[in-house]
């Protein structure tokens, strides 16, 4: 599924169940090529968020560090976003968002040159999510998740976020001076 940025993708793997559960192929790169990701991952990784509430991101890794990210919901459900940071890109500032769930599958693809970050909607909610890139802390950076520059209506304020002190002191935007330059593809 197209999202308001024409790069970042909501995907749903098919599920076949029956009443033993169910299988899915939450990657196969012949399928997602068909939809428009041609990635290669390198790093599986999971995160147990045991709040609702609980808030992260804005994240990024700069080059030659950037990375890619197909994200998925294993329990629980989460408001998730990408925001393009790409300089010169039409888009540039904007973001699109989705909820992903265990229950609607929906997987979001975020390609390198977008910032990323997730609110939970529940309790004790699992986030697992492919990178395109190894975790590198030197090309780590972050943008604040509550600059209004974004207009991003997130399920949470300012004051009921559970929200890490990295992440509460991440510049604005306008702040960043690390961030992509928008190359036409």
């Amino acid at each position: 599924m197209d999202t308001a940025l024409r790069e970042v993708k909501v995907v749903m793997p098919r599920r076949i169940g029956d009443v033993r559960g169910f299988f899915s192929e939450v990657w196969n790169a012949r399928d997602f090529a068909a939809v428009g990701i041609d990635a290669s991952f390198v790093q599986d990784n999971h995160v147990r968020n045991p709040m609702k509430g609980t808030l992260r991101g804005l994240h990024f890794q700069m080059r030659p560090a950037a990375q890619g990210k197909l994200v998925r919901v294993t329990r629980g459900a989460i408001f998730d976003v990408a925001v393009d940071i790409r300089r010169g890109s039409p888009t540039f500032g904007r973001h699109a968002a989705a909820v992903l769930t265990s229950d609607n599958w929906y997987q979001l693809w975020i390609p390198p040159g977008f910032a990323h970050g997730y609110c939970t909607l529940e309790d004790d909610t699992e986030v697992q999510y492919k990178t395109t890139g190894f975790y590198s802390p030197v090309h780590d950076r972050g943008i604040a998740w509550h600059d209004p520059v974004l207009m991003i209506t997130w399920p949470v304020t300012t004051e009921t976020a559970i929200v890490s002190e990295r992440d509460r002191a991440l510049p604005p935007l306008a702040e960043q001076p690390d961030v992509f330059e928008y190359t036409c593809a």
